[in-house]
């Protein structure tokens, strides 16, 4: 069996998403990457910005909202939201990596990974580390809420 073959779906994914970036080449095109990757999030439906779905420990306005799949219950889709465009492409680029998953495959997402990949700790301020960190713990425990149901 290949590393391709044994690697989660959620690393493969961001393999490819590694390679977009650096194809980009500056942070300015990935900046500029990053916000049309925010412009093209679907709208989160309004009912679901709820406190109760707002990112704490994050400076930028975040709310996630996590739902199974009706056809295929054990798939885990997300909605979310944020008030500021770099950190909406970031969580467009989470989403990506984790809608239509299983709890075991989104468990996967390592956030230094990200990181690493995308060469993003240099090019981001500290707090906006610790809120994706954020961003990421809360779709987890979404996704492991849904999994108790």
């Amino acid at each position: 069996m290949s590393e391709a073959d044994t690697q989660n779906p959620v690393s493969s994914e961001l393999d490819e998403i590694a390679e977009i970036f650096e194809l980009l080449g500056d942070w300015d095109q990935r900046y500029a990457y990053l916000a049309e990757l925010g412009e093209k999030l679907p709208p989160m439906p309004e009912e679901f910005k709820t406190e109760e779905n707002r990112v704490k420990g994050c400076m930028s306005t975040v709310h996630i909202h996590a739902w199974r799949d009706p056809e295929h219950p054990e798939r885990i889709h997300f909605y979310g939201d944020c008030d500021t465009s770099t950190i909406k492409g970031v969580l467009a680029l989470l989403i990506q990596l984790v809608d239509g998953k299983t709890l075991e495959e989104i468990e996967q997402l390592d956030v230094d990974e990200f990181f690493e990949k995308l060469d993003l700790a240099e090019h981001l301020s500290p707090n906006r580390h610790v809120g994706i960190y954020s961003i990421v713990e809360m779709m987890k425990e979404q996704a492991r809420r849904l999994a108790d149901k």
